[in-house]
Order: C-alpha cells, then sequence, then structure tokens
C-alpha cells in the first residue's frame, strides 16, 4: 500500500469512528468486547510499574481514564485520529492528556515513555511501521502491550497480498515476527479468555520490551 493509499485509508477509518463514537460506549459492547483486553493489559501495566504511558487509539478514552484511575501513573496520553472519539475522551476525564495522531506517527519524542498499548484497533494500522513507532518512542526496558484480533478462525484470515489493505489480522507466529523485527524481546502471548459464546471474537495479547 502505498502512503497516498494508506492516508486515504486512515481518513475513511477516522470519519467511520467519528461516526460511531456514541455507540462505542454502549453498557454490552464495553462488557463483552472490550473489557476483557483492557483488563489484560491493565495487569501488564500493572505488574511493569509503567508511569509514562500512551494508550493508542484510544478512542473515547475508556481504558485511558481506567489507566488513570487505577494505576495513578505520572502521566498517561491517549492518542487517537477520530475527533469525535477524542470528544467523548475528553469529557470523560480531564486527568488524561488527550491527543490526535496516527499509530504510524506518535506526537512523542524518542525514548519519551516506558509503556505503549493498543487494544482493539492494531488490525486497521500499517502493522510493521507503528511496531517500529513503539519502539522509538519507549526508553530502554519500555513495554508495549498489543490486544488485537487474530487469525484463529479462517473467517478473520486475509490473503497475505491483501495485508493492510484495509486490514490484517496477524496469527501468533506473525505477531511474534513483527515484534521481534522492531526491536522488542517478546515476554508473554497468549489468547484472552472470553465467555465461550464470545469466542468467536479471537483476539491475542502480545507483550513485549525494548533492551
Amino acid at each position: 500500500m502505498t502512503s497516498a493509499q494508506r492516508r486515504g485509508l486512515n481518513d475513511a477509518v477516522t470519519r467511520m469512528w467519528s461516526f460511531l463514537a456514541p455507540v462505542y460506549d454502549l453498557p454490552f459492547l464495553q462488557q463483552w468486547v472490550y473489557r476483557p483486553p483492557h483488563d489484560e493489559v491493565i495487569a501488564q501495566l500493572r505488574a511493569h510499574g509503567a508511569q509514562e504511558i500512551a494508550d493508542i487509539a484510544c478512542g473515547t478514552g475508556i481504558l485511558s481514564d481506567r489507566i488513570e484511575r487505577e494505576l495513578h501513573p505520572e502521566r498517561i496520553f491517549g492518542v487517537d485520529m477520530s475527533d469525535g472519539m477524542l470528544a467523548q475522551a475528553r469529557a470523560r476525564s480531564s486527568r488524561v492528556r488527550w491527543l490526535r495522531g496516527p499509530a504510524e506517527q506518535l506526537p512523542f519524542d524518542d525514548g519519551a515513555l516506558d509503556a505503549v498499548v493498543t487494544t482493539s484497533a492494531f488490525h486497521f494500522f500499517d502493522q510493521p511501521a507503528a511496531l517500529r513507532e513503539f519502539h522509538r518512542v519507549l526508553a530502554p526496558g519500555g513495554l508495549v502491550a498489543v490486544a488485537a484480533l487474530s487469525t484463529r478462525q479462517p473467517l478473520l484470515q486475509v490473503p497475505a497480498a491483501n495485508r493492510w489493505k484495509p486490514q490484517h489480522n496477524a496469527s501468533p507466529a506473525e505477531m511474534r515476527t513483527m515484534f521481534e523485527n522492531a526491536g522488542f524481546t517478546i515476554s508473554d502471548q497468549h489468547r484472552i479468555r472470553r465467555p465461550v459464546w464470545m469466542r468467536v471474537i479471537s483476539d491475542l495479547i502480545t507483550v513485549g520490551t525494548k533492551s
């Protein structure tokens, strides 16, 4: 995919999520779709003791707000491309620093953060570019945690020629390879547990550290 095509895709996805922002916070969606990966990410951040954290593609800010309330880091940033999502996020919390930007070009200096997390959005990113950017903004020893849809069911698989056109649900092996190519050492990777009736949604958390 060319840079122009990627920008066009990002704009289309951003417009879609600005339109869908009002329904994103519906309780059943949050409880059954988004809360399980959020819980996993918070557990990883708590174990790491992260204090400078960015939540990428933060949406309406539910995870960012939980991180601030439950972990009390020195700084938590919520980053998203959608103005509609960010408007709801700003109404949710004034303690989180809300920023607009793509995952592939984050608004942080080199080594500025000690944790970068993202949930339920990685399939929309230029995945290798996003992981390289996560590596750039992390300090040595920094944590990256990506919870994403992952290919266990054939219906979610995308042919290799179509990767990131418009989305790619990477397999566990692909995730490990991308993490290692970006310079991360993988410390954990597992399927996120869900109720039996929700297991049609197969998501994977992959965790790494910057050497």
